[in-house]
């Protein structure tokens, strides 16, 4: 019950106050949502549209939800299931997920995560000495794919 209010809150606060460049929905299920992140100005992702799913445990919000990135996305901390190596996806001791954060501090931590890339906590690990040692190289691998499968 607790989530079900919390989460119907929490879209209703989405819906009319959206984050910049940030879009979430239901998709069927209360517990089935979907996001989308515009890529940010001055990143390799700039002009994407990056399609996220959300999937919020029945503990929801004592423990975080599932999202990750069903738009390919070449970056460090994203891998190719589109799984997201984040600090608050992940409970304690590991992670810092707090109830007291939500759906949208989580998509705006993620956003805040593709313009700046934490190579030292890699998921993809030829990625991130990539972003390291060849910026360009990876700028240029980032702007293609987000040419390729973010583009409109």
């Amino acid at each position: 019950m607790q989530r079900a209010s919390r989460l119907t809150r929490e879209l209703s606060l989405l819906a009319t106050e959206p984050p910049p460049g940030i879009t979430c929905w239901q998709n069927g299920q209360l517990d089935d949502l979907r996001a989308q992140i515009l890529g940010g100005v001055d990143t390799p992702y700039e002009k994407g549209i990056f399609n996220l799913e959300i999937i919020v445990p029945e503990r929801y919000p004592f423990e975080p939800p599932k999202i990750r990135f069903l738009t390919p996305i070449y970056h460090p901390n994203i891998d190719s299931a589109g799984r997201i190596c984040l600090d608050v996806l992940k409970l304690p001791p590991k992670g810092a997920w707090r109830p007291s954060l939500n759906i949208s501090t989580l998509l705006t931590s993620i956003q805040l995560l593709m313009a700046e890339p934490n190579p030292d906590d890699p998921l993809m690990a030829d990625i991130s000495s990539e972003y390291k040692y060849n910026k360009q190289l990876f700028l240029l691998n980032a702007r293609e794919w987000t040419e390729k499968y973010a583009g409109q």
